[in-house]
């Protein structure tokens, strides 16, 4: 085990820290997760009116998989100049970029208005949208955890992950309360963009909170060594962080993929999916869809933290296999309770989707963080996890409902997240445990310093 080199901050500035992080990407997933609302609601009449419902409703999650797509090209750009210049710096970036293309899709014209043009601007913005979330979430994570300790980095860097189910929580529940107090066709007309412009305002509160932290200690130090190095050892060059990933960490940018896989399928299957499958199969409510994901992401939220410390005391692995497994032993019940229209069985089956989505999100932060060298962390950590989004979740909706319109059964359906279960259990199966990490440490014993920015997978600390 590694001894913690690195001094963990006072209670109140990581407490500051973790806030940040936590505001900033609440708005991102906000922001992210708007568009899969409205996309499974109201964008297949809004931008593609000519189309069968339910094909207009596969156009709409094509446009929602394009940002997907985006997502990778972020990772590696962020990844490459966060780990040159800085974590803070591309957060705000990452947050402006976000929150711009979401504010601007409030203000779009719909295809009733310019025609085939209004699909295409959603595209773009779209692109824009996942460029910027692609960036986001390894900047967010790394920031805290490099300024916290392994013995409780489980729990303080899941933290960030509850912006995930936050931002669901919030952009259900603005879009719940719109559609209970407006008739469908004010809602249809207008009351769609109100969420979307809503984000300009949470966007200026984010960037307040995220300017006012500091940079991470640990990427200051690794800064500092490489500074130092380049000046009495001018004829080495410092490798690129990607060139350095994929020389030193494939293995674990593999691992990452894999472990991303049950994780990123099931969460977009249980909260953007089921909008349409609640609604056309099992003949329940757009409202109630929305307000079961409503109480289910609540739910979400208080158990990730809990997760996160679990995985301190017994290891990230155990727990991130508990999720993968009983996800996909849970598919069949969960289709079985949607199934039967009731507003209770439906809150049953999404809360315990959410719950046992939790259990591999929570450690991931953590997990996938200590895996790579300080100088190649935010290139690693998001190349592995944004590469695998656009063959898990960008697809997930749009598989899913592909399999509904062509099989008329959820069977299918669950047979493709048990799938995507086994693949994870593999990929988490194989990694090694990291709960003891030093991250600092981990730069500090590599041989191979001179050379690149970080020790290879070999070298780096058990």
């Amino acid at each position: 085990m590694a001894s913690e080199t690195t001094a963990p901050p006072p209670p109140a500035s990581l407490k500051r820290i973790v806030a940040a992080s936590l505001i900033g990407t609440t708005i991102e997933w906000y922001d992210f997760f708007l568009y899969g609302s409205a996309a499974a609601l109201v964008f297949n009449k809004l931008f593609f009116p000519d189309s069968d419902p339910l094909v207009g409703t596969l156009l709409s999650f094509l446009t929602y998989a394009v940002g997907f797509a985006a997502r990778p090209i972020g990772a590696l750009v962020f990844g490459h100049y966060g780990d040159r210049l800085g974590r803070k710096k591309l957060l705000v970036l990452s947050l402006m970029l976000m929150g711009g293309a979401t504010f601007a899709i409030g203000l779009l014209p719909t295809h009733a208005t310019v025609g085939s043009a209004a699909p295409v601007l959603l595209t773009v913005l779209r692109l824009v949208q996942g460029f910027a979330l692609g960036g986001e979430w390894g900047g967010a994570v790394l920031l805290v955890s490099e300024h916290g300790d392994a013995r409780r980095r489980g729990f303080w860097a899941s933290w960030p992950q509850t912006g995930a189910p936050a931002g669901q929580l919030l952009a259900t529940g603005v879009l719940s309360f719109l559609t209970a107090v407006l008739s469908d066709a004010a809602f249809g007309d207008w009351g769609w963009r109100i969420p979307f412009l809503l984000s300009g305002l949470l966007v200026i509160v984010g960037l307040w909170i995220r300017l006012s932290v500091d940079e991470s200690p640990v990427f200051k130090e690794a800064l500092a060594q490489a500074e130092a190095r380049k000046a009495t050892e001018a004829a080495t060059a410092e490798k690129l962080p990607l060139v350095a990933v994929l020389r030193h960490h494939w293995r674990d940018v593999l691992v990452a993929m894999g472990a991303r896989m049950a994780e990123n399928i099931s969460y977009y299957v249980i909260t953007a999916f089921i909008l349409v499958y609640a609604t056309t199969s099992a003949g329940v409510s757009r409202q109630t869809a929305l307000n079961a994901v409503l109480i289910a992401s609540a739910v979400h939220f208080a158990v990730i933290p809990a997760w996160g410390a679990l995985s301190d005391r017994i290891g990230r692995r155990p727990v991130y296999l508990l999720g993968a497994v009983g996800i996909g032993l849970w598919m069949f019940p969960f289709f079985s309770l949607i199934d039967t229209g009731g507003f209770g069985n439906l809150i049953l089956a999404v809360t315990v989707g959410l719950v046992l989505h939790g259990a591999m999100y929570a450690p991931q932060a953590a997990f996938f963080s200590e895996m790579f060298a300080t100088r190649m962390r935010y290139s690693g950590a998001s190349i592995g996890a944004q590469f695998a989004s656009v063959a898990a979740g960008a697809p997930a909706p749009l598989i899913a409902t592909a399999l509904l319109a062509d099989y008329d059964s959820s069977t299918p359906i669950a047979l493709y997240v048990i799938a995507a279960s086994l693949l994870t259990v593999l990929a988490v199966g194989l990694a090694k445990e990291t709960r003891h990490r030093d991250l600092a440490d981990i730069d500090n014993s590599a041989p191979e310093a001179r050379d690149a920015p970080a020790p290879p997978a070999d070298a780096r600390v058990p």
